[in-house]
């Protein structure tokens, strides 16, 4: 096992090394700032405010769409997801990927798990809200795979990949999310952030890991 780890691809391609550390300090910068301006505020926001959903999206053809995308943030339909993508990755001998799958998604969701009690946003009265948890696995589902598709890519390109990948994932969740009421704008972005923070740091962990003699 040992020895297929340390021949398998790389969970972060050497072309996104520096670029994936510049967005992972990004990415904690953000999510700090954000959690300090809005812990304890269970409130929208200024920015909050104006993307907020009407009323009449309930029921809606939209809100059946929002509902079958947040299914898959939902535990039963993450662990559907998992178990697909970790499979793809061993039938294709990714074996760092599916480290990565695994140790990137379940972090991510850790910490955004842990932060809501810290900063203390609530919606609809006792919802802890902040950072979203769903927008985080998603996006960090999308970086696991967006690292596989930029890793014969050259820099820029890998580059593209990566944050086209993460923002459309990211992007369709956070639309889901407040949509359907969940989460604050706000919110999502902090969970985008969070997957940034976190992904490229243990994929480069799992590297390291695996090329120890």
């Amino acid at each position: 096992m040992r020895d297929r780890l340390r021949t398998s691809p790389l969970a972060l391609p050497v072309v996104l090394r520096t670029p994936s550390m510049v967005l992972a300090a990004l990415g904690f910068l953000t999510l700090v700032a954000l959690g300090l301006r809005f812990a304890g505020h269970s409130v929208p926001s200024a920015f909050d405010a104006p993307l907020l959903p009407g009323p009449d999206l309930i029921g809606d053809p939209w809100w059946y769409f929002a509902t079958a995308i947040d299914f898959c943030g939902e535990p039963l339909g993450a662990a559907l997801i998992l178990v697909l993508v970790i499979g793809g990755c061993l039938l294709t001998h990714r074996l760092r990927t599916a480290v990565l799958t695994v140790a990137g998604c379940g972090v991510t969701v850790v910490v955004t798990s842990v932060l809501k009690p810290l900063t203390g946003r609530t919606i609809h009265g006792s919802y802890l809200s902040f950072p979203s948890g769903h927008t985080a696995f998603a996006t960090a589902l999308a970086l696991t795979g967006a690292y596989v598709l930029a890793g014969r890519s050259g820099r820029v390109a890998a580059v593209v990949w990566t944050l086209g990948l993460a923002l459309v994932c990211g992007f369709l969740m956070a639309w889901a999310e407040v949509g359907l009421g969940a989460h604050y704008p706000t919110d999502t972005i902090g969970g985008f952030a969070t997957a940034l923070a976190v992904v490229p740091v243990t994929a480069s962990w799992i590297d390291r890991l695996a090329d120890r003699p």
